[in-house]
């Protein structure tokens, strides 16, 4: 019996190696076209030109997508906190990848459905700067390995900056600042914890959660990242109720 167990226990092995070669394999030459991601410390995205009249008011603006960049050190920490809660607690801590999420994603994908979720804060600026929008086994592990190599490459302050200035809103808005105008009429400091918690519900599908189309739906998300917040130690629960309690107040420019 022994020798018969010891016997599975080197088939098992064996297979265990052959595998893991073959997934090396497999990885190794999907690394080897991958887009340069050194293009992200040269990246210069496109903004919103104003004209002004003589004293100062605003006569029009003219662009593509409606974006003004901002640093990093300008967006508030309450906004911050907004967007960590809604997509990615973890960011500060990972090394890139959410194993357990992308581990869901991939079972969810072998059971015969769509590839999708697990996708940390890193994995999108992957997505959205180098990569495609297409759902497949390939395109997630190249999603991946571009994440480990922008973490080795960049701060995480710089990645979560890159985030913040690329993502779309919706109602033509690009950007944290584009987005604080176009919803609010405000600039991002203006922005409460329900502002913020309602920009960082848009990101995974703005069209879901349009403030008037999908108005109940809209304040359900919103206050689902407003939890979060509290969860996160971002917020009291007394402050998350009173943001709760407002409308969603937004005035679309």
């Amino acid at each position: 019996m022994i020798r018969l167990l010891g016997y599975f226990f080197g088939i098992g092995t064996a297979v265990a190696l052959l595998v893991a070669a073959g997934v090396a394999v497999y990885v190794g030459n999907l690394s080897k076209d991958l887009p340069d991601y050194e293009v992200l410390a040269r990246y210069e995205p496109p903004v919103t030109t104003r004209i002004h009249a003589s004293d100062g008011s605003l006569m029009a603006e003219y662009a593509h997508e409606r974006r003004l960049y901002l640093p990093i050190q300008a967006i508030p920490d309450r906004v911050k906190a907004a967007f960590l809660s809604a997509e990615d607690k973890n960011f500060y801590n990972h090394p890139g990848i959410d194993i357990q999420g992308i581990g869901r994603a991939a079972v969810r994908y072998v059971s015969g459905g769509p590839m999708q979720g697990g996708s940390t804060i890193t994995q999108q600026v992957a997505k959205n700067f180098l990569l495609t929008n297409e759902q497949t086994l390939d395109r997630k592990i190249k999603e991946a390995v571009l994440s480990f190599r922008i973490e080795e490459a960049y701060s995480k302050d710089r990645i979560l900056e890159l985030y913040l200035n690329e993502i779309f809103f919706g109602l033509g808005a690009y950007g944290i600042a584009g987005a604080a105008l176009t919803y609010f009429d405000k600039s991002v400091n203006e922005l409460t914890t329900a502002d913020a918690a309602y920009l960082a519900a848009l990101p995974k599908g703005p069209a879901n959660y349009h403030p008037f189309r999908h108005t109940e739906r809209a304040i359900e998300r919103r206050n689902w990242v407003i939890d979060q917040m509290v969860e996160n130690n971002y917020i009291s629960r007394d402050e998350a109720e009173k943001a709760k309690a407002e409308g969603l107040g937004v005035k679309p420019r």
